[in-house]
C-alpha cells in the first residue's frame, strides 16, 4: 500500500499555538536520552539517563550533545523545554515531525529541523525521519523519532579524540549536519542502483510490473526531493548570515555541507529525469508491441482477402461452372490461391513490410 503524502493533522486543527500534540509514528517504545560531555582533553558517554539526571549532568564544563529519540512522549520533550528554556512554539514544532527543513533563530539558541533518510531495500522504499536540532552556548540538542542513527561515525571520532574534541558546540551542530547530508548520498548510490537495474530489465524485456515499479520509484523520488530541497536554504543561511553562535571558521565547513547539499540535489533531479524518460520509453515500447501485433494481424488478413474472394466464388451453388466438371480444377484452383498468396508475401518483403 502506498505511503501518505500528507500527514493528518485533524487533532490539531483549532488548538492554541504551543499546544504539544505529537503528529506522526507512535513508537512502541520508551524515550531514550544519552549525554557525552567532552572538551580536548576529557570525555563522559551518560547512557539511558533520565531528564532530572540530564538537568543535574548539563551544567558539567566542556561541549554537550544531548540526544534524544523517541519524541512521541511529550512529557519527555516538555522536561527537556524546561530544562532548556525553550519556546513552546518550538517543542510544538518538534512534536509535529512533518517540518519542512528550516532554521529559526531564538534567543540563546538556534533551532534547526533536517531530515535523516534511509532506504529499506527488501521494501524498496525510503524511511524519512525528522531530526530536530538546537544550538545553543556549548551544547547541541538533538531529538529523533526512533532509534538507530547516522550518528556512530560521529561519536567515533569524538571518542578518538580528533579534531572535534578541540571546538565548541557550532562544529558539533556542523558534523551532525555534515553526517546526514553525507548520508544522503549512499541513499543516493543505492537508489541509482536500483532504478538502473530497472533501466535494464525496461530495454531487455518490459513487464506490466515494470511501470509499478517505475511508478514507485518516481513516488520515492518526489518524497526524496520534498526532504532535501528545503535544506539548500537552511545551509545557505546557516554559512551565509552572522550569528553569535557560530564562529568564522564554522561557517567555512557549513558552505562545504551547503555544496554538497547541491550535488544531491542535482542527483536527485537527474534520477527524476531518468524515471521519466523510462515512463516515456515503457510506454513507446508498449505502443510498438502493439503496433507489431497489428502488423501481423494486418498481413495475415490482407493475405486471406483474395484467397476468401476465390473461396467465396467457388463455394456459390450455381449449377453450370465450367470449372466443377473440370479433372484439373481443383489443384488449378489451390495453385492460383498459392500463387496469390506467396506473390503477396512477395510484395510484402520487398516493400520492408515483413
Amino acid at each position: 500500500m502506498a505511503r501518505r503524502l500528507v500527514v493528518k493533522r485533524g487533532k490539531k486543527i483549532g488548538a492554541a499555538p504551543g499546544t504539544l500534540v505529537h503528529i506522526g509514528d507512535h513508537g512502541a517504545f520508551e524515550s531514550v536520552l544519552s549525554l557525552m560531555v567532552y572538551d580536548e582533553n576529557h570525555l563522559q558517554t551518560h547512557e539511558g539517563i533520565t531528564t532530572a539526571q540530564c538537568q543535574a549532568l548539563i551544567g558539567q564544563h566542556g561541549v554537550k550533545w544531548l540526544n534524544m529519540h523517541g519524541v512521541h512522549q511529550t512529557s519527555s520533550v516538555q522536561a527537556l523545554g524546561e530544562i532548556f528554556g525553550l519556546h513552546p512554539l518550538v517543542l510544538e514544532d518538534i512534536l509535529n515531525t512533518d517540518q519542512r527543513p528550516k532554521v529559526e533563530d531564538y534567543e540563546g539558541y538556534l533551532y534547526i529541523v533536517l531530515r535523516m533518510l534511509r532506504f529499506d531495500e527488501p521494501r524498496q522504499q525510503i524511511h524519512s525521519e525528522q531530526v530536530s536540532l538546537i544550538l545553543g552556548q556549548n551544547y547541541v540538542l538533538s531529538m529523533q523519532e526512533k532509534p538507530g542513527d547516522v550518528f556512530q561515525g560521529l561519536r567515533e571520532r569524538i571518542q578518538g579524540g580528533r579534531r572535534i574534541r578541540f571546538m565548541q558546540a557550532d562544529y558539533l551542530a556542523y558534523a551532525i549536519l555534515d553526517s546526514v547530508v553525507d548520508h544522503y548520498f549512499v541513499l543516493l548510490e543505492k537508489l541509482g542502483d536500483e532504478i538502473e537495474a530497472l533501466e535494464d530489465e525496461l530495454l531487455i524485456k518490459p513487464e506490466p510490473g515494470t511501470l509499478q515499479r517505475i511508478h514507485h520509484f518516481k513516488r520515492e523520488m518526489l518524497m526524496l526531493r520534498k526532504a532535501v530541497w528545503p535544506l539548500r536554504e537552511v545551509l545557505s543561511q546557516l554559512a551565509r548570515d552572522d550569528h553569535p553562535l557560530i564562529s568564522e571558521e564554522t561557517r567555512l565547513f557549513m558552505r562545504d555541507v551547503y555544496d554538497h547539499s547541491i550535488h544531491v540535489i542535482d542527483t536527485i533531479d537527474t534520477l527524476r529525469d531518468l524515471l521519466a524518460s523510462m515512463l516515456e520509453l515503457y510506454l513507446s515500447s508498449i505502443n510498438n508491441k502493439m503496433n507489431e501485433v497489428m502488423k501481423v494481424l494486418t498481413i495475415i488478413a490482407t493475405l486471406f482477402m483474395p484467397l476468401t474472394f476465390i473461396a467465396g466464388i467457388y463455394g456459390m451453388n450455381f449449377e453450370y461452372m465450367p470449372e466443377l466438371v473440370w479433372r484439373w480444377g481443383y489443384p488449378s484452383v489451390w495453385l492460383v490461391m498459392l500463387l496469390v498468396a506467396g506473390g503477396l508475401l512477395l510484395l510484402f518483403r520487398r516493400r520492408g513490410w515483413l
